[in-house]
């Protein structure tokens, strides 16, 4: 995400004394109730048009070195690889096993996002079908293993990829092969803050439910309609998942900070080399209490180390959500759109509370652990997620509705809904559309992943 304007001058060289600069640090992120914007984050896969496989590094490469310099990008550098391009104030970057991502620039409204999105989907596809690559708004790589894929070349990749062998089986699809959505969104302060952050985990698992596009694994239906979601909590317990003491109702932002302080440390960054700290499962807490050799916590090694947090939903100091899949471009605004939609408003807020405020904790990981395989079927007090998407949709609606009117929008967002909301209403996910239709020879089914979700030229 490009940077909060708030934030971009702010020095974070200085050295943390007590853990209070840490919450003050994630309170910067707080603006008044006028200057709430919207961040959207869209990863996409990027395959041979003919194949479907992964790509390589130098294909990438390519495509990025021939955007450099067009249209206002500019190449990013780390050593002598080209990792991604620099926008006015957005950004594409590479993941681990190539996928494609574009960090748009924060904007006051959806439609300033969408505009952004459509004008990078030009320059990318363009070039890209002069490459013969594909890109695909889908949560797993469909065709390529995990062998097949190969790693980006960047040192933290070379820290994180061997520890993840050791904090869960799936750590490395989780940065090879999957590819997500995620939505940066405002607070005013901390009560705020604390109150978005935990209706953003409880509309986690209705998000794999309703955002599901990940069915496909290695060429062969995954048992999974969301397995990216699957993917992600067989990664890394330490910083996967829920944050827990949030959902308590006298939760505050020391709980985020001390659960990001009991979070191992990958690495640290001086003189613009990463120390790699995997080692030893050293945490944040005991590297600020105690300090490393001659070294001592700053603000920018709490920066550094809340970008190394894959919980879903996060601070760095805005609030991230993260937990749908890498969709078709037509369906993309529909994520901020739902989230805008009821975390921006009372009635959003307390429509939510209301769905999940009196299920004990044991109730709410099973219907976690239960969205990414059963979706909108997933049953909850007597009914389904299906029926309670369809209601949170049009309280979305009338709340985006609201924010027009109230001059917090600059356009009617609600429509951004209506291709999510026919899902709901259908009962079938994207991940079942492309199950139903899944057959055929290679060249066929590259055919049905391109109509279902792959990226072209058309102005949505």
């Amino acid at each position: 995400m490009s940077p909060h304007p708030n934030l971009s001058n702010a020095s974070n060289q200085q050295l943390i004394t007590n853990t209070q600069q840490l919450t003050d640090f994630l309170l910067r992120g707080a603006r008044p109730r006028s200057d709430w914007g919207i961040g959207l984050e869209t990863e996409k896969l990027v395959v041979d048009r003919h194949t479907g496989k992964a790509v390589s590094y130098e294909r990438i490469r390519e495509l990025l070195a021939r955007l450099d310099g067009i249209g206002g990008w500019q190449g990013i550098f780390e050593q002598e690889n080209l990792i991604g391009l620099q926008g006015k104030r957005s950004s594409v970057t590479l993941e681990p096993g190539g996928q494609l991502e574009l960090s748009g620039k924060f904007c006051c409204d959806i439609s300033c996002s969408w505009r952004d999105l459509n004008r990078y989907r030009q320059h990318i596809v363009a070039m890209g079908n002069e490459l013969d690559l594909m890109f695909l708004g889908l949560g797993v790589h469909p065709f390529s293993t995990l062998e097949e894929i190969a790693w980006l070349p960047k040192p933290r990749y070379q820290i994180m990829a061997p520890y993840m062998l050791k904090t869960g089986d799936m750590g490395q699809r989780m940065m090879k092969q999957t590819a997500g959505t995620q939505v940066n969104l405002d607070f005013s302060d901390e009560e705020d803050c604390i109150r978005k952050l935990r209706v953003a985990q409880w509309l986690s698992p209705l998000c794999y439910a309703l955002f599901a596009n990940s069915p496909i694994l290695e060429g062969q239906p995954s048992g999974f309609l969301s397995f990216r979601g699957e993917v992600w909590s067989r990664t890394d317990a330490d910083r996967c998942g829920l944050i827990e003491p949030l959902f308590r109702p006298d939760a505050c932002l020391n709980d985020f900070v001390a659960y990001a302080l009991d979070v191992p440390l990958y690495f640290l960054e001086r003189q613009h080399q990463l120390i790699d700290m995997t080692q030893q499962r050293f945490t944040f807490r005991q590297f600020l209490e105690n300090g490393w050799g001659a070294e001592r916590a700053t603000l920018d090694d709490w920066n550094q180390h809340l970008s190394t947090l894959f919980s879903e939903v996060r601070l760095r100091p805005q609030i991230e959500v993260r937990s749908a899949d890498s969709l078709p471009p037509r369906c993309t605004a529909a994520v901020a759109a739902f989230y805008k939609g009821l975390l921006y408003t009372e009635q959003g807020l307390s429509a939510v509370e209301s769905l999940f405020s009196d299920l004990t904790l044991a109730e709410f990981r099973l219907l976690y652990q239960r969205s990414w395989q059963e979706g909108l079927k997933t049953k909850i007090k007597g009914g389904t997620f299906q029926e309670a998407v369809i209601e949170l949709l049009k309280v979305a609606a009338l709340s985006l509705q609201e924010q027009y009117n109230n001059g917090d929008s600059g356009t009617d967002e609600s429509h951004f809904l209506q291709d999510i909301s026919e899902i709901a209403i259908s009962g079938e996910t994207l991940a079942e559309q492309l199950l139903q239709r899944w057959g055929g020879n290679r060249q066929e089914k590259l055919q049905l992943l391109f109509d279902h979700c792959g990226y072209d030229l058309s102005i949505l």
